[in-house]
């Protein structure tokens, strides 16, 4: 007896955390959608990273706190091996310094583990969709936060990539990581709002980023993008 034909259409969503319960529960809220198929779950990031690579889910749900590998070392290790999956970590504030290394090493979004249910799929369909989940205003405070309070680095030599870069190009992507959605950036630069997707999905491919999310921690990392007021 053959097996049926995968369906996809669905989102195929793998959860990663120590806690069976906050698994669970997660599992019952996802079941229920239909166009959301929970195809595994693991206790521990190692576990995690074998799991990707078999399953190959569409999107994780990626616990920080675990034994064995932590969820930031997991997030890197899929991300950096070229997985196609998308990675939401869930932290317990908003401003943790996990979420902040989560979108280092390569996530797409965060999550307050008390996410409401509907939030928690709207979150998974946004990011599956390859949409940043996380308020562009919230990614910028958050990297802001920690940029602050990190120690005085020393001067980011100028990225190459950035050469690749037209001018108008560096303006969309200097908009974007100070917090502004297509609208306002079509609004403030006088283009179409379709003009902007266009020079996103460009900025993305030229800078080899995966999504908005990464293009913000990008502009700060590289100082395109420095802290503005304090009381932002």
């Amino acid at each position: 007896m053959t097996a049926p034909p995968v369906d996809e259409t669905r989102i195929k969503v793998m959860l990663v955390d120590d806690q069976s319960l906050l698994r669970m529960g997660f599992a019952l809220i996802l079941d229920g959608e239909d166009d959301i198929d929970v195809v595994g779950e693991a206790s521990d990031g190692a576990e995690a990273v074998r799991m990707v690579e078999r399953l190959q889910p569409d999107v994780v749900l990626m616990d920080v706190r675990m034994p064995v590998m932590d969820g930031i070392q997991a997030t890197r290790t899929i991300t950096s091996a070229g997985a196609a999956a998308r990675i939401i970590i869930l932290t317990t504030f908003d401003l943790d310094e996990y979420a902040f290394a989560g979108l280092q090493a390569g996530a797409s979004a965060f999550l307050l583990k008390d996410v409401a249910p509907e939030e928690l799929v709207r979150a998974i369909r946004l990011v599956n969709s390859g949409d940043a989940v996380v308020a562009p205003r919230i990614t910028q405070r958050l990297l802001e936060n920690f940029v602050r309070s990190s120690p005085e680095r020393p001067a980011v030599p100028r990225d190459p990539l950035l050469e690749d870069l037209t001018p108008r190009e560096l303006e969309v992507l200097e908009t974007l990581a100070q917090g502004h959605s297509n609208a306002e950036i079509a609004h403030q630069l006088f283009l179409s709002e379709a003009t902007v997707k266009t020079h996103v999905r460009r900025i993305l491919t030229k800078l080899h980023l995966r999504d908005r999310v990464q293009a913000v921690v990008y502009a700060y990392e590289t100082g395109l993008v420095t802290p503005s007021n304090p009381d932002f």
